[in-house]
């Protein structure tokens, strides 16, 4: 069992900037690939970002490339979304999540799940 809990989140204008953190319980973190979701009002969750096991390999959504960045410091059990020139298309409910397998773009791949953070941009 993994628990995640993410933080971070807040109001924010456009242009500017929020570090997303997701704190994972248990030894096994490592063991795992994370991902960065989000979901808008009324729309379906979609992908953000992930991060292999080792930190190695990431991957981006084309909506947040060259804008975000994810990272992951395995001592410390936590994976981080760095969000950089935010829009007011940003404006969503964030989640991290945990994966067995090693790359997977969609929200039915993960395996657990962080209650979210808001994140809005202001125009």
């Amino acid at each position: 069992q993994v628990q995640l809990v993410e933080s971070g989140g807040g109001l924010v204008q456009a242009g500017g900037s929020l570090r997303l953190s997701c704190a994972a319980s248990g030894r096994t973190f490592s063991s795992y690939a994370m991902g960065w979701f989000r979901q808008a009002p009324g729309k379906e969750r979609e992908f953000v970002a992930l991060i292999s096991r080792s930190g190695s390999m990431t991957y981006y959504a084309d909506s947040v490339k060259g804008r975000f960045t994810i990272s992951r410091d395995n001592a410390k059990n936590t994976v981080y979304l760095q969000m950089n020139s935010l829009r007011p298309e940003d404006t969503a409910l964030y989640y991290c999540a945990a994966t067995r397998f090693s790359v997977r773009t969609t929200p039915g791949g993960y395996d657990y799940w962080g209650q979210g953070t808001q994140v809005t941009v202001s125009s």
